[in-house]
């Protein structure tokens, strides 16, 4: 093992970790606080069946959105490309879609893309003089596109960094901004997996736009005088930057049975700390059940929704192809239950 290598990855997460911690700090006070909160919403039945615990063993390209340092971990089956779409039905009937892609590339290095996408449905349309409606909708446009880069430094340990590109849109009036997801995963011989991730690190968002204008007549104007255009100046608001840490352990029984038992812990900018823990059922890498559940600090649980989760998937090797159709479902408070769908390929 190359000891340089060794140093710069276990001690750039451990730098970024202290540097966070101390800049993004969380609060109870700022629930709330916080925009672009589409970035927070699980993807993948996987890890949403585990109550997002999965920090630290999360490979291939579903590992984009929970610890980019996955990605480079098992990706594919022979050639090393591997896709997934998934689908989740969240709350008040709000569809989010989400594709990504990952590509290794030489012996140690991969690539990934993911676009994910929010859909409103139909809004009928309200304005000041008809409050009740004009008769016409809308449906809010809400975006994020993320390139990501994985690097297997050595046998045991693996780093990896996203960039992002939110994009929020309702009707004339948008915002935009930058993100960035940092990630390092280390594996040891005894099945022990350990995973740090810094997710969504940028600077502030602000919505602006032709909507934000309105023509006023102002006071002490000469009769007849046109109406002037005012224009909003909208709040900026932050990225809901979190710092996760992350354990897991294989323990393996019988013949091609595996219990992997995980934990994580999150901090946030915007909110109360959050504990879970999750628990998955592998057989011979092709039969999946997995369950999970999260709690806040301080088991705030008038402020947490959502309800222990499960989910099973199965996989099945065609050729060279290996083809995963997994499933998720958690329960919440006052809305229906979140349901995911999830088809994974690797070729």
């Amino acid at each position: 093992m190359n000891t340089r290598k060794f140093l710069s990855a276990l001690l750039l997460p451990l730098v970024l970790v202290l540097f966070v911690s101390s800049v993004y700090g969380g609060s109870e006070n700022r629930t709330g606080t916080a925009g672009a909160v589409e970035l927070m919403i699980p993807v993948g039945s996987r890890g949403a069946a585990l109550s997002g615990a999965g920090n630290s063993m999360m490979t291939g390209v579903e590992a984009l959105h929970w610890n980019p340092a996955g990605l480079s971990r098992n990706l594919g089956a022979s050639s090393g490309v591997e896709a997934m779409f998934s689908s989740l039905n969240w709350l008040a009937d709000i569809q989010l879609n989400y594709f990504a892609v990952g590509v290794q590339v030489g012996e140690a290095n991969a690539l990934g893309l993911s676009l994910r996408t929010l859909d409103f449905g139909d809004i009928q349309e309200t304005t000041v003089q008809n409050p009740e409606g004009t008769g016409g909708t809308f449906s809010p446009n809400y975006i994020t596109l993320g390139l990501s880069f994985s690097r297997a430094f050595t046998d045991r340990i693996y780093g990896g960094v996203t960039m992002k590109l939110i994009s929020e849109k309702i009707l004339r009036t948008t915002a935009t901004g930058i993100g960035m997801d940092f990630g390092v995963q280390y594996v040891s011989s005894v099945g022990l997996k350990l995973g740090v991730a810094l997710k969504n690190l940028g600077p502030e968002m602000k919505f602006d736009g032709e909507d934000m204008e309105n023509f006023v007549s102002l006071p002490y104007q000469e009769p007849g005088s046109r109406d002037r255009a005012v224009r909003l100046t909208g709040g900026q608001f932050d990225l809901p930057s979190t710092l996760e840490i992350g354990i897991a352990y294989d323990y393996s029984f019988a013949e091609d049975n595996i219990v992997t038992i995980m934990g994580n812990f999150q901090n946030a900018n915007f909110g109360a700390d959050e504990f879970r823990v999750g628990l998955e059922y592998s057989w011979n890498n092709q039969l999946f059940l997995r369950g999970g559940y999260m709690r806040l600090g301080q088991n705030d649980k008038e402020n947490n929704i959502y309800g222990p989760s499960v989910g099973g998937g199965v996989m099945l090797p065609i050729g060279g192809t290996n083809v995963s159709f997994d499933y998720a479902y958690r329960t919440a408070d006052f809305f229906s239950a979140n349901q995911w769908f999830t088809l994974k390929v690797g070729f």
